[in-house]
C-alpha cells in the first residue's frame, strides 16, 4: 500500500473530547472518525487491525468446534417479552416501532434470538451439542458514551452460544471457550487475566471476565499469587477477624449531630476512626417483597451493589433516591441507621468485629452511639456485602490480595436453563423425555480489544502495535522520493517482502523526513526500514523496531530476509 493513496488524516493535537490514550491515538493516527456520540467510522488503517482481530477470533472459535452464523441486528419485542427482559433491561435497549406499530429493538445482545433459532431446529439429543457464534454490530444506548470505541453505543461484538444436553456437557463447552479465549488474547499480543465475575443482566450461575491489564481500566481486579482472580464486584471477602464480645457494651445514646452527614464528618465529631462507624445505605431493587433494603457496612468499607443484588435475588440493586431514603428512614440522606428503620436490614460480616458502633438515628441531625446488633435492632441477615480491598486475605489461600486495573474485553457465562426454560427450548432425550437445553454465552468486544491493545502498547510518540494486529507489519520509508536510486532500492525491498507474505506500507510521500518519521511512529508500524542517500553509498539501510527503538544498519541485500523472519517470529 502506498501512503500517498491511503485514505487517512493524521493529527498533531489530541481531540478535545478524548479522555483516554486509545481514543486520542486512534483519532490522531486516523484509525477512526466520529459520526455522532458513541458512533464511529473505522478508517482503512483502523479497519485492517479490526479485521485481524476478527480473523484470530474466527480461527480459534472454529478450532474449538463453533460454527459461524449471522443474526439480524433488529429484534422483535415478542422475544424479549417472552424471556422477561423487555421490561427490566433498561434504557440502554434502543426500542422503536415499525410502520405497522410493532415494537422492535436494536440488539444489544442475542440470547433471545439464538435460543429462538435453536428451538426451531433442534428436536433430538442427537443434534446436540452445538456452539454457534457471530461477529456483528450491536447497539446499547449508553447514557454517557465515552473513551472512543471503548464505551461506544454502536460496537462490533463476537457473541457465541453453546447448547448442551446436560450440565456436564455445558461444563465442557465452557472449558473449550475459556481455552479459546486465552488463545485469542494471547495471539493478539495482549497481557491479560481471566477473573471470576458477576453475571449482570445476562444472568446465569457463573462467569469469567477477560481483562487486559492497563492503568486506564475502568474495572478493578482482585488477584493473588496463588492464581485466584476476580472482578472486585465478584471477589469474595471470607475473613473479617474475630467476632467482638458485645455483652459489656454501654447503653446506646442518641446524640445531636447538626449537619454531620459524611463518614469524615462523623469521625471528626465523635473523634473515632471510620472502622468504628457503621454506614447505612438504602438500595432500591426489583426483588419480590424487597423494593428497598438497608445495607450496613463499616465506615472504611464500601457496599457492593452486585453482592446486594445477589443476596436478595434481584436483577438490579442501586442506591436509592433521596425520596426513597426518606420513605425508608424518615430522615434525609446522611442520617440513616438500623434502629427503627422501615425496611429489612442486612449487615456486612466485618461489623461482627465491633462490640458497639456509631450509626445514623433515622432522624435529622442525630446519630446513635454504642449500638449493638441484636440488642438495639434486628438484623435480617449477615453476609459478605462489601468490596474487597488490597491487603485483604485471599479467599483461596489467605495471602494478601492485590488490586490492579483492567479493561474487560471478553466475558463468558454459564447460563444454565435461564433462557431455554423461558423460551421453551427443549429436546427429546434418549428415553423420549422433553428436556430443557443447557446453555452458555461467550462475548468479545472486538473494537474494545483493539482499543485495549493501544492502552497497553503506546509511548510518547504514538501507538506501538503488537505485530499480529498491526495494520501493516513493515513501513518502508525512502527519505528522498525524488532520488531514483532510493526509490529503486525501496521498491525492490517492498517487492521481496510482499512476495514473502509481509504486509508493507510504502511511504512514497514527498514530505520532510521528520514528518514521515512522526507519522510512522504515530501509526505504530512494528518495523521501519529507512532508505537514505548516505546509507545507499555504503550499501546499507536503517532498520528500526517501533517497540523499544532498537535500530541497526543492514546490507541492502539482506534486509528483506531479515524483516520477513522478524515478522514471522512475532506472529507465531
Amino acid at each position: 500500500m502506498d501512503y500517498s493513496k491511503l485514505f487517512v488524516e493524521t493529527l498533531r493535537e489530541d481531540p478535545a473530547e478524548a479522555e483516554v490514550i486509545s481514543h486520542k491515538l486512534m483519532y490522531r493516527a486516523g484509525l477512526i472518525r466520529k459520526l455522532a456520540a458513541g458512533i464511529y467510522n473505522y478508517m482503512p488503517a483502523g479497519l485492517r487491525s479490526l479485521r485481524k482481530i476478527e480473523n484470530i477470533i474466527r480461527e480459534e472459535m472454529d478450532r474449538a468446534g463453533a460454527q459461524e452464523v449471522l443474526m439480524p441486528a433488529v429484534q422483535p419485542a415478542e422475544l424479549w417479552q417472552e424471556s422477561g427482559r423487555w421490561d427490566y433491561y433498561g434504557k440502554e435497549l434502543l426500542r422503536f416501532r415499525d410502520r405497522h406499530g410493532r415494537d422492535y429493538c436494536m440488539g444489544p445482545t442475542h440470547e433471545e434470538v439464538i435460543t429462538d433459532l435453536v428451538r426451531s431446529v433442534v428436536r433430538s439429543y442427537r443434534q446436540l451439542p452445538v456452539n454457534l457464534y457471530q461477529i456483528q454490530t450491536k447497539f446499547r444506548d449508553e447514557i454517557r458514551p465515552r473513551f472512543g470505541v471503548m464505551r461506544s453505543r454502536e460496537f462490533i461484538m463476537k457473541d457465541a452460544y453453546s447448547f448442551d444436553t446436560d450440565n456436564a456437557g455445558a461444563e465442557e463447552s465452557y472449558r473449550l471457550m475459556k481455552e479459546a479465549y486465552n488463545n485469542i488474547f494471547r495471539r493478539c499480543g495482549l497481557k491479560f487475566v481471566a477473573v471470576e465475575a458477576d453475571s449482570g443482566a445476562i444472568g446465569g450461575s457463573f462467569s469469567h471476565e477477560f481483562m487486559v491489564l492497563a492503568q486506564s481500566g475502568e474495572d478493578a481486579i482482585a488477584a493473588c499469587e496463588c492464581g485466584y482472580g476476580a472482578n472486585v464486584e465478584k471477589a469474595e471477602v471470607t475473613h473479617d477477624g474475630a467476632e467482638a464480645d458485645s455483652s459489656k457494651a454501654p447503653a446506646r445514646e442518641l446524640i445531636a449531630t447538626p449537619n454531620v452527614r459524611t463518614i469524615d464528618e462523623v469521625c471528626a465529631f465523635f473523634k473515632v476512626s471510620p472502622a468504628e462507624v457503621a454506614k447505612t445505605l438504602i438500595f432500591a431493587t426489583d426483588a419480590v417483597g424487597a423494593p428497598l433494603v438497608a445495607v450496613c457496612v463499616r465506615g472504611d468499607h464500601d457496599a457492593n451493589p452486585a453482592k446486594v443484588k445477589n443476596l436478595v435475588g434481584a436483577n438490579y440493586a442501586e442506591l436509592a433516591t433521596e425520596e426513597q431514603v426518606r420513605e425508608a428512614t424518615c430522615a434525609p440522606s446522611g442520617f440513616a441507621g438500623p434502629c427503627g428503620i422501615k425496611v429489612p436490614v442486612y449487615f456486612d460480616r466485618a461489623l461482627r468485629g465491633l462490640s458497639h458502633f456509631i450509626s445514623g438515628a433515622n432522624q435529622p441531625d442525630a446519630h446513635y452511639k454504642n449500638l449493638v446488633a441484636g440488642r438495639d435492632f434486628t438484623v435480617e441477615g449477615w453476609a459478605d456485602l462489601r468490596f474487597i480491598l488490597a491487603g485483604d486475605p485471599c479467599p483461596r489461600c489467605g495471602k494478601n490480595i492485590t488490586v490492579a486495573r483492567g479493561i474487560e474485553v471478553g466475558h463468558i457465562f454459564k447460563l444454565g436453563t435461564k433462557y431455554s426454560e423461558k423460551l421453551k427450548a427443549t429436546f427429546l432425550d434418549a428415553s423420549g423425555k422433553d428436556v430443557e437445553i443447557v446453555m452458555g454465552c461467550y462475548g468479545i468486544g472486538v473494537g474494545r480489544t483493539l482499543a485495549s491493545a493501544i492502552e497497553q502498547n503506546y509511548d510518547e510518540n504514538g501507538i506501538v502495535w503488537p505485530v499480529p494486529i498491526a495494520p501493516w507489519e513493515v513501513i518502508i520509508l525512502p527519505v528522498q522520493v525524488k532520488d531514483e536510486e532510493s526509490m529503486r532500492v525501496a521498491r525492490e525491498i517492498q517487492s521481496a517482502l510482499v512476495k514473502s507474505g509481509v504486509e508493507v506500507l510504502f511511504d512514497d510521500r514527498d514530505e520532510r523526513a521528520g514528518v514521515k518519521f512522526k507519522d510512522a511512529d504515530l501509526l505504530g508500524i512494528p518495523l521501519r526500514i529507512t532508505i537514505g542517500s548516505k546509507g545507499l553509498k555504503e550499501g546499507v539501510v536503517e532498520v528500526k523496531e517501533r517497540a523499544g527503538g532498537a535500530e541497526a544498519k543492514m546490507a541492502i541485500g539482506e534486509v528483506a530476509a531479515y524483516a520477513s523472519k522478524w515478522v514471522a517470529e512475532r506472529k507465531a
